[in-house]
């Protein structure tokens, strides 16, 4: 395949959405460090849409690539890592379910870079790690709202919201786990 064929086939409206998501990530920082939480989770929201977005259209459409088998996890990484960084650091009562999600995401990236080196390809995304994305995003965006549309913030709330994110997360981790470990078993 020629260079400019190259070029062509990677111009996907799913491919924009992905570096979109990644070049929103800027903005959303920018309003939560200035307290701008309307703007904020309006960005998380268009964040959100786009991610659901452009895999849907992908598989509907045919314009599955390499390219975006990469760039859309990519901008879930960074999405969800600058989220948490910020939300951590401006709601203290959700700091340490913060600090617990971020070491998972890079447990996560750990076992993926370990299949990679050995010449295997990471597991496509399951239902119960979309599930979990899900709960991360209405949790957050429940968590910024309050405080955008409301102007107070309920520690407890706001808990109750990121326990049940981080089980979600804990037992997508707990799926993702065992498909490593059978990948690793039978590499044997």
């Amino acid at each position: 395949m020629s260079f400019i064929e190259n070029i062509k086939n990677n111009l996907t409206v799913p491919n924009a959405l992905s570096f979109m998501r990644i070049i929103i990530v800027v903005p959303f920082v920018m309003s939560v460090v200035a307290d701008d939480y309307i703007t904020a989770v309006s960005i998380l929201v268009i964040s959100g849409i786009t991610d659901f977005l452009d895999g849907m259209i992908a598989r509907k459409f045919n314009q599955v690539t390499e390219l975006g088998k990469m760039i859309d996890p990519t901008a879930d990484k960074i999405t969800l890592m600058a989220v948490m960084i910020c939300v951590g650091l401006k709601f203290p009562a959700v700091y340490p379910f913060m600090i617990i999600l971020i070491l998972k995401e890079i447990l996560m990236l750990a076992a993926g870079g370990i299949l990679v080196l050995l010449g295997e390809k990471p597991p496509a995304a399951r239902w119960y790690g979309k599930v979990a994305t899900a709960v991360f995003y209405v949790s957050i965006v429940m968590i910024i709202g309050v405080k955008a549309f409301f102007g107070f913030e309920n520690a407890v709330f706001n808990e109750i919201l990121m326990f049940l994110t981080a089980l979600c997360m804990f037992y997508a981790v707990f799926r993702y786990g065992e498909i490593f470990i059978k990948t690793i078993k039978t590499r044997k």
